[in-house]
């Protein structure tokens, strides 16, 4: 079987921003200078931003809808949206996904989604009726190809293993949590799973939140900043020391710390793209080259040592 991703540029651009830390013309500069870079995988989800006070979710997807609509470009680009977190299509349930998919549609302006994830699982949902209602979308042309995030190796083993035993489309894509200083559960458990049944993978929090941007080098620099909440997890001495890693090599590329912790994802076994986002069209440039930065074996021992 030939592989889907062959063709998918090494960063994929995350739009959790879009509509939210990035308005509707920002949006759209940093999606032109992404694709004008090479980029042509796009991942988002229909809950985008829900969590922000007056929004209520869809912003990132109809963002993305203007732009395709206005650059007339839509097969020359991937997108990716996922299914389950947004406050009107909560869960799994058969008759949910079918009308989620339906509303992000609309809102994308496009008859058919090239990736859709399970964002999070509904572990007490049978997984035979999840796998059968992912594949009704790609029966009817909604969906391209099916994805899973958030969802424990055993439910995703039954998925793959009830697609093949029904022959429905099976799970291609996983998106794990997985970043330079979040290496577990992903590498013990993940990616074993994903290297036997040859899922693509993309990552999400693959900055850390912010923390991998070397922006932050102490507790007392997180304290008190809007970020405060995610970055907590961060704040030991193990990933400090991971990121003074991190800022070695970087100053040796004369590069971003960011440019470098993309560059250590895009190179892990199973990896497809790194997700990141970009508020603006000058944070894009660290992404991209973190796409095309290689770094040497000596230095990819030293963060696996020091993040280990």
């Amino acid at each position: 079987m030939s592989n889907p991703f062959s063709d998918t540029f090494p960063l994929a651009l995350g739009g959790n921003t879009f509509g939210w830390t990035s308005d509707e013309e920002t949006s759209h500069a940093v999606l032109d200078a992404f694709v004008a870079s090479g980029g042509n995988h796009i991942d988002t989800a229909d809950s985008y931003s829900a969590w922000v006070d007056g929004h209520v979710g869809g912003e990132s997807e109809q963002v993305i809808g203007s732009w395709l609509a206005r650059r007339g470009n839509r097969d020359s680009v991937t997108i990716a949206t996922k299914v389950s977190r947004h406050p009107q299509f909560k869960g799994l349930a058969p008759a949910n996904i079918a009308a989620a998919v339906d509303a992000s549609l609309e809102r994308l302006g496009t008859d058919h989604i090239d990736l859709y994830y399970a964002h999070y699982d509904e572990p007490e949902r049978p997984i035979e009726e999840i796998a059968a209602a992912f594949d009704a979308l790609v029966a009817a042309g909604k969906v391209l190809a099916v994805g899973v995030s958030n969802v424990e190796p055993e439910r995703i083993a039954a998925w793959i293993d009830t697609a093949q035993k029904n022959n429905l489309a099976a799970p291609i894509a996983l998106q794990p949590h997985y970043n330079l200083l979040t290496r577990e559960p992903y590498e013990s458990s993940l990616a074993p799973l994903a290297a036997q049944h040859g899922l693509g993978v993309f990552t999400y929090f693959s900055l850390a939140a912010g923390m991998l941007t070397g922006k932050y080098r102490s507790a007392s620099d997180i304290q008190g900043t809007d970020r405060e909440r995610h970055l907590s997890r961060y704040t030991n001495d193990a990933a400090f020391g991971a990121i003074d890693a991190l800022t070695d090599v970087a100053a040796a590329h004369d590069v971003e710390p960011a440019s470098v912790a993309l560059a250590w994802l895009r190179n892990r076994p199973g990896v497809v793209a790194p997700i990141a986002s970009a508020r603006n069209v000058a944070q894009l440039d660290a992404l991209i080259a973190g796409a095309r930065l290689e770094l040497t074996p000596d230095e990819v021992a030293r963060l696996d040592a020091a993040s280990a």
